[in-house]
């Protein structure tokens, strides 16, 4: 009875042992998961001095030390802010932020902020920017210089997070959204606008064709002045052809001839080409 009895203790001590083992095993061995760095803690406090951890296993202090993981892959955070414009029109931004905690300094976001940093700094900063920069355009400015809007909004919430190790990477501008009444005047100023501007493009046009109706008109005129002057010309250099050689007719005769002769001349005709004779 008292062999079986220290067996049994044996047993027990040795299940004992094991289980210790185990668990200071399993307390030693901690594993950071893929997209995540580890942030290091000695009894539960921040330990600034080393680097986060890798993905990958890693090995502590049993009982003392530990490992919080923190996702550092892009994250995405979507909000919508309503705002006043320098005109106090009312607009709802919907704005995206892409984002990544820094790699090298997710400790110190740790310990500052902790795991709920979206909802302690990201919407915060978001939400303050855009009322800041909507306030320097008015209504109409937002919509028409929105490359503009989107650069001060980025630049702003770019600046605002670095500040809590946290970096953005794009920053956009969904939409904006105004009073049923407001984008109703715009819609109808636009309109206004595109006629107009159809308008002066409909005179420009007519203008240039007007211009090149009367380039067409003046050349024309040139052209039919240019022929009646040569006419006029060749009127001349014949009539003084004629004047100074009389047999100048002849000779145009002589090159409008097929070259076949009349068959019958009758009594007392002229004949087509007269052969001078010498005296």
């Amino acid at each position: 009875m008292n062999v079986n009895q220290s067996a049994i203790k044996l047993v027990l001590g040795a299940i004992i042992v094991l289980i210790i083992i185990g668990v200071v095993a399993s307390s030693s061995v901690k594993i950071v998961d893929a997209g995540n760095r580890g942030i290091l803690t000695h009894w539960n406090a921040v330990d600034l001095t080393s680097a986060p951890l890798d993905e990958g296993i890693h090995f502590v202090i049993p009982f003392q030390d530990d490992i919080v993981q923190m996702e550092v892959r892009t994250l995405k955070y979507d909000t919508s802010t309503r705002s006043a414009s320098q005109d106090l029109q009312t607009v709802q931004t919907t704005v995206t932020v892409n984002y990544h905690p820094d790699t090298e300094k997710v400790h110190y976001l740790y310990k500052e902020i902790g795991l709920s940093y979206e909802n302690r700094v990201i919407q915060p900063a978001i939400d303050e920017t855009v009322k800041q920069v909507s306030a320097n355009y008015n209504a109409e400015e937002l919509i028409t210089k929105r490359p503009l809007v989107k650069a001060d909004i980025e630049n702003a919430i770019r600046d605002r997070l670095n500040q809590f190790y946290i970096e953005t990477e794009v920053i956009s501008i969904t939409d904006f959204e105004f009073s049923p009444l407001f984008a109703k005047a715009i819609e109808s100023k636009v309109e206004a606008e595109q006629k107009a501007q159809k308008a002066e493009n409909d005179l420009i046009r007519i203008e240039v064709e007007a211009r090149q109706l009367e380039a067409q008109a003046v050349g024309t005129a040139a052209a039919n002045i240019a022929e009646a002057q040569g006419e006029a010309e060749a009127i001349s250099i014949i009539n003084n052809a004629l004047s100074n050689n009389p047999y100048y007719l002849e000779w145009l005769k002589t090159q409008a001839w097929d070259g076949r002769l009349p068959l019958v001349v009758g009594e007392g005709g002229t004949p087509f080409i007269s052969i001078p004779t010498t005296p």
